[in-house]
């Protein structure tokens, strides 16, 4: 399984990419491979600033719906469009074209308490 160590993770199985104020979210290799085929992701946040922990969307695989929490707080700035033709991506592609939002980070301080790859990869058990 691919953690990149260039991202920071989340108890919750999300992933942060960090670029100064501004950081992309998704969900996890790991997290994708639990769900199945994601067959539907509903993020409708974009505008909102929302807290550490609060759920910004949700995912639905085929067996069961999954909500999206913040690994910080922040401001949605963006939704990733193309999920919603094909959700898929985040299968194939979680670090990648999977993404899901991109966020104004409004407590940088927050970023220290995500876990790094490897404390994720224990984490999960891998």
């Amino acid at each position: 399984m691919n953690f990149p160590e260039n991202l920071k993770y989340t108890k919750d199985h999300e992933w942060i990419k960090i670029d100064g104020n501004i950081a992309t979210v998704g969900i996890t290799e790991f997290a994708q491979g639990e769900l199945g085929d994601i067959v539907y992701v509903e993020i409708e946040t974009e505008g909102e600033t929302l807290n550490k922990e609060e759920i910004f969307g949700t995912v639905e695989a085929v067996k069961t719906v999954s909500d999206l929490f913040m690994p910080v707080s922040g401001k949605v700035l963006e939704v990733n469009k193309d999920l919603e033709a094909a959700p898929d991506k985040v299968n194939s592609d979680p670090y990648g074209a999977g993404w899901m939002i991109k966020i104004e980070l409004t407590n940088a301080a927050e970023v220290g308490e995500l876990l790094s790859a490897g404390a994720y990869r224990e984490l999960i058990g891998h």
